[in-house]
Formats: C-alpha cells, sequence, structure tokens
C-alpha cells in the first residue's frame, strides 16, 4: 500500500512547468495508480477511457481521462499485451497464466468472452491484422505465433504459424491498417534485436521479412515496436542504440530514426504519423514526441522525482499510448517506492512556448504605464502572431480586455495602459496557440496608489465645558463614487468605547456634521473608507472637556463684600470647612489650594490633594489658630493627570475668600 508521503509525492510530480522548444518539460497532470505491474497500455477514444494490464495483480485497470480509476477486469492471471478492436468496441487481452485470450467490452469495461488458447499456449502479445487475431506464445525455445478468428462462434484457433520457429520467446505483435494483410513481430529483451514481417493476408502467416541485428547496429534488449500508420516502417525500442530506430517492412532495412537517449524502452505512434518515443533515462527526459520522419524532439518531458530523493521516476515499458486523435499522450511511471502514476499530457504536439511580462512594480493612479515582454518557441512564429491583455482590478474583478499587441520578429511585444483604479492591479497576456505552438500565459502584479482624498474635521485642541454639546463638521474633498463618512467619538478612558455618531453621505458641498455630549476629554475621528480611485482616509480632533465643580465654605458667621470680593467672615475659634463636589471618576482626587495676601499679592501658602466620595464629594476642614486680619482665599481644582487620571482636561474651580477675627 503507497504511504500517505509517497502518494504526495507522486501528486506533486503533476506540477506544470513551461519549457521552450524541446527542452524537458514537465506533466500537464498525473494521477496515482493501484497497480503491481505493468504489461500494456492502450487508448479508447471513443469512450475516453485508457486500458492498462497488470500482469502481477492480474487485471486490467479502467481510467478516464483524468488517470481516474473508473474500473478494473480481474480473473486475467499474467495479462499482459492488448489490443483494441478498430471499432474501439472490445479490447483484447492476452492472459498468458490462464491459456486465454479475454475480450472485454469497452463501454462497460467487463468481461464479454473468453477464447482458449490451449494448454501451454498462454499468449503474450495480440495484434488485428488479415481479419484475424493474432497472438504470441510459448518460451524456452518456443516461442511462436498463434491466431483465432473472434468474429464467429468456433474462433478456429490455429497454434505454430511461424513455420521457421524465429522466436525463443513469445514475440511482441504490431499491426498497421497501412498494411491490412501485414504481422510484424520482435524478439523481446534479446540482444541483437532480432525482427520478422509476415503476410497474413490469407489467414496464415508466411514471413516475407527477417532480420537478426537489423541496420547492424549492435542493438538489443527490444522493449517495444509500432508500425507506422502508412504501412511503410515497424519502429523499435531497444536498450540500444539511443534512439528509436525506423525498418522499412519490405526488407527491415533501416529507414531512419527518432533520437531520444539513454535505454529506449517504449514507442507508440499517432494516427497521423506523430511518434512518441519512451527511454528509461533517470537524469533526462523520458518522453520524446517528434513530428513523422523529422528526427529531432518537438517536445520532451522529464519525470519528476516523487519516491527516493535523488531516484527519479522512470517510463514503465511500452508505457506510451496517444489518444486517438492526438489530444494527450498517456505515459505509464514508476517511482522507487513501486508507485505507478498515469501521466497526461496536453497538446503533446505543439511547440511549447513561453510567456513573459514586465510592467514596473509600482504606479500612480491615472498614469500610462508599459506593458511589455517576450514569447518565444522553438518553433517559428508567423508574421502577425498576437497576445491578448487583460486588466483586472477593483473596477473590473472579471477583468476587462485591453485589446492585443503584435509580437515583433524578435519575439517582443509591447502595450500601453493607464491603470484609473487604484489598488493591486493585474494584467494577464495570453497567447491562444496555433496549431504548430502551445497556448500560454503569464501575469503580473502593479500595485497602484490611489489618489489622497481631501477630509478635514474642525474642533481640534478646543476645550469645553462639562457636558456640553458640541457639533462636529467633517468636510470631503473630491471623490469618485464613494461619498459616505463616519464620525466616532472615542472618550478617554478604557470603560468607554470608541462610538459610531453619524454614518451618511455629505451633501452637495461635502459636509456631514454630528452632534456629540462632552462629559470627557474625547477623540473625534472622521473615516472615509475610500473607493477604486481615492484612498481611505481618517483625520482626529481632539475636544478637551472640563470637570463640573462646585464648591462652598461653611461655618461663617457672616459674609459681606470687601476689597472688591464677597468674603466669608470666621470667628478665630471657628474651623472653615470647604466643601467639594467634582464629577467623578475612579480614584480621582482634587487640589486644595490655599493663599493669603501678603506684600500685595497672594501667595500659595498650603497645597495638597484629598479623595473624593464615590459620589465625587469631599469636606475638608482647616484647623488650628488662624491669625486675625490677614485676607485668605481657598479653591478645589482638577489637575491632568496628578488629580488621578487623565480623562479631562485640567478645570480650576472657584476662589472662595475669608477672613478671621476674634
Amino acid at each position: 500500500m503507497l504511504t500517505t508521503a509517497t502518494a504526495l509525492a507522486v501528486l506533486l510530480g503533476s506540477v506544470t512547468l513551461a519549457a521552450a522548444g524541446a527542452g524537458p518539460a514537465a506533466a500537464d497532470s498525473s494521477a496515482l495508480l493501484p497497480l503491481k505491474s505493468s504489461g500494456d497500455i492502450v487508448v479508447d477514444g471513443v469512450h475516453h477511457r485508457v486500458f492498462i494490464s497488470d500482469p502481477t495483480a492480474g487485471q486490467v485497470v479502467v481510467t478516464d481521462y483524468a488517470g481516474t480509476v473508473t474500473a478494473a477486469v480481474g480473473s486475467l492471471p499474467g495479462v499482459h499485451g492488448l489490443e483494441l478492436s478498430p471499432d474501439s468496441g472490445t479490447l483484447y487481452a492476452a492472459v498468458r497464466d490462464a491459456d486465454a485470450v479475454v475480450a472485454i467490452d469497452t463501454a462497460t469495461a467487463t468481461e464479454s468472452r473468453r477464447f482458449a488458447t490451449g494448454a501451454g499456449a498462454g499468449p503474450s502479445y495480440v495484434a488485428l491484422a488479415g481479419g484475424k487475431l493474432w497472438f504470441s506464445y510459448g518460451s524456452s525455445g518456443n516461442g511462436n505465433i498463434g491466431s483465432l478468428d473472434p468474429s464467429g462462434v468456433d474462433p478456429k484457433v490455429t497454434l505454430g504459424q511461424d513455420t521457421g520457429r524465429t522466436f525463443y520467446d513469445a514475440p511482441i505483435l504490431d499491426a498497421s491498417a497501412g498494411a491490412p494483410g501485414t504481422l510484424v513481430a520482435g524478439a523481446p529483451g534479446q540482444s541483437p534485436v532480432e525482427l520478422a514481417v509476415y503476410d497474413v493476408s490469407s489467414g496464415t502467416a508466411s514471413r516475407t521479412a527477417y532480420a537478426f541485428d537489423p541496420g547492424s547496429t549492435g542493438g538489443g534488449n527490444l522493449q517495444d515496436l509500432a508500425v507506422t500508420p502508412d504501412g511503410k516502417d515497424v519502429v523499435t525500442a531497444s536498450g540500444a542504440p539511443y534512439y528509436q530506430a525506423v525498418y522499412k517492412l519490405t526488407d527491415l532495412t533501416a529507414d531512419g530514426k527518432y533520437v531520444t537517449n539513454t535505454y529506449p524502452n517504449a514507442v507508440d505512434i499517432a494516427p497521423n504519423g506523430d511518434v512518441a518515443a519512451g527511454t528509461s533515462s533517470s537524469y533526462e527526459p523520458d518522453v520524446h514526441v517528434f513530428k513523422q520522419g523529422v528526427p529531432t524532439p518537438v517536445k520532451q518531458y522529464d519525470l519528476p522525482d516523487t519516491g527516493t530523493p535523488g531516484d527519479s521516476d522512470l517510463l514503465a515499458p511500452a508505457g506510451l499510448a496517444w489518444a486517438p486523435d492526438e489530444s494527450r499522450l498517456f505515459a505509464l511511471s514508476k517511482n522507487g517506492a513501486d508507485a505507478y502514476a498515469l501521466r497526461i499530457y496536453d497538446a503533446p504536439t505543439k511547440a511549447s512556448t513561453t510567456l513573459t511580462v514586465n510592467a514596473p512594480a509600482t504606479a500612480g493612479r491615472g498614469t500610462s504605464l508599459a506593458l511589455t515582454g517576450t514569447l518565444a518557441s522553438s518553433a517559428a512564429f508567423g508574421a502577425d502572431t498576437k497576445v491578448s491583455v487583460t486588466r483586472t482590478d477593483d473596477e473590473s474583478p472579471a477583468g476587462k480586455p485591453l485589446g492585443t499587441a503584435t509580437v515583433e520578429t524578435d519575439g517582443s511585444y509591447t502595450l500601453a495602459d493607464t491603470p484609473p483604479a487604484g489598488g493591486k492591479v493585474t494584467y494577464t497576456v495570453t497567447y491562444a496557440g496555433d496549431d504548430a505552438h502551445a497556448g500560454a500565459s503569464a501575469t503580473h502584479e502593479v500595485s497602484v496608489a490611489k489618489s489622497a482624498a481631501a477630509l478635514t474635521l474642525n474642533n481640534d485642541g478646543k476645550v469645553y465645558g462639562y457636558g456640553s454639546d458640541v457639533t462636529f463638521a467633517a468636510h470631503l474633498g473630491t471623490t469618485y463614487k464613494n461619498r459616505t463618512v463616519e464620525i466616532w467619538a472615542d472618550p478617554y478612558g478604557s470603560d468607554k468605547p470608541n462610538t459610531l455618531v453619524k454614518k451618511g453621505t455629505v451633501d452637495s458641498h461635502g459636509n456631514l456634521s454630528a452632534t456629540v455630549r462632552l462629559t470627557r476629554d474625547t477623540k473625534v475621528s472622521a473615516t472615509f473608507t475610500g473607493d477604486t480611485r481615492y484612498a481611505a482616509r481618517t483625520v482626529t480632533s481632539s475636544a478637551y472637556t472640563r470637570v463640573a465643580i462646585s464648591t462652598s465654605l461653611s461655618g461663617s458667621y457672616k459674609s459681606a463684600t470687601a476689597w472688591n470680593q464677597k468674603y466669608s467672615y470666621f470667628h478665630q475659634s471657628k474651623d472653615p470647612v470647604q466643601n467639594t463636589t467634582m464629577s467623578m471618576y475612579p480614584e480621582r482626587t482634587y487640589q486644595l489650594q490655599v493663599q493669603r495676601y501678603a506684600d500685595g499679592a497672594w501667595r500659595t501658602t498650603a497645597t495638597e490633594y484629598f479623595s473624593l466620595d464615590r459620589h465625587g464629594r469631599d469636606a475638608a476642614t482647616l484647623d488650628g489658630t488662624p491669625p486675625i486680619g490677614p485676607r485668605f482665599r481657598i479653591r478645589s481644582s482638577y489637575i491632568d493627570p496628578k488629580s488621578g487620571d487623565n480623562v479631562n482636561t485640567t478645570t480650576y474651580g472657584a476662589w472662595k475668600y475669608f477672613v478671621f477675627t476674634r
């Protein structure tokens, strides 16, 4: 069972990377497969299914084009070679250890018929040619070819069709609609390579060409072969030489090559003749795509490392298969932890393209900026190649097309834009692709500075009496669409929250007012939340509030006006009492100050702080033996922050004047 760490590693191998020309590229997507081994892979273009044989588990696993497993056909011990009928209705599977060829209904992915091939004639590979199903069987010097007719009630199995006893083991088989009466066979894993061609149009196999070490390359360890759609050639994949060799069916002489790299092990040919060639290459590309007859690849893919670190995934032998419409190429890979994955390459025959886009990282709103970039590929572009540009911002969250830019002969392009909105602006440049090039896109983000909104708030720094109702007026200048202002009041002290006083649309003059009752120092804020073109802004106004103080002197025997003030008169034996009431705050104290008039000025004789009770009251007694005659005055005050808090501004109480007599 695959561990979580391994599974994640395989999935991470599906990340798409761009690559130019024939350089390495990564799989467009991948999916884990529940395989213990692999034999063959076939693609059904009618039902959009992929069939993979698993000899060890005795099953054919079925996936959709995304690699999702949709079914598994079991009870197929040793199943290996697969062949799809021309109408894609039936998949034929060579089931070696059951001595049978099994027909699988491709629509339902279930076994529909089983053809016994006889004891000891367990088939390894299958191919349709000349109106019959041909299969290879045997080992240890007894490799041979048999045939059966899958269309009738009696399959009419005929063994020993290779009368020349060419092969040591059951050979790899293939055929092509371009040569309907021709069958090609190759010795698997043998060095040097051994090939044979048969005319099977009469229902029996007649050898027409044979080669031991075809092309005199010294190649060996044949892993896969495929007949070209036109029926002219066979392309082989053998461990050596390091290319997929091409041989004529007429005489098996060399007819070209598709140059890959170390240890070729797979080949499949699309209906239009394009070639997918695979190699078992740890540190080089594993999948190579060629246009028909062109020896250098148009695109290559390097399998990632999803298993043991430093141990790259490898392509499974014969692990390549085209979708019949050539829209996809499927590759079967295996990592160092024996985990299999199906890799799906989209548009494999189109040359990779690399698209870049550059722009300033920052810009001013309403200021023109230049978008530049390049479009590159190993395949030349046409004279009128264009890229499309889209701008996405807060005013156009779904994207606004800006038109196209023409790609110059050196691959460069330029487009100017003036972003109307501020904030994050994303430019997306897209190349749609064509018959020869894959599409590509690139993005670039620009931080566009918004314009500053003019916002003011009155009454900053002013001082008000306790309980005053004060009108605060905010003024908002030019903006784009948002004309809403919020006015907040935040009284000093942790026990009072910041409170929204008013929210509304400013009037035609840009004004919005709100009245705040002040009992403490208060920070009043006006906030404009911004819009797509003007930045959010907050301005504050600090309004200071006095405490409420009332004082009185008690214990006098009379009061009278003297020296232009009202004086209280006390007998020397009577202690005056200063009564103080003040707006309260927890642990608030007040300052008591006494002054005496001497030498033509009032001079402080005592200053002391006293606590207020929970109602904000206190009565302070002036005791002792005072002098008779001199004038005195007394007051109670709140001193910020010496009175124990800072929630109000310093407030001095009124002076109370008094004199002592006998």
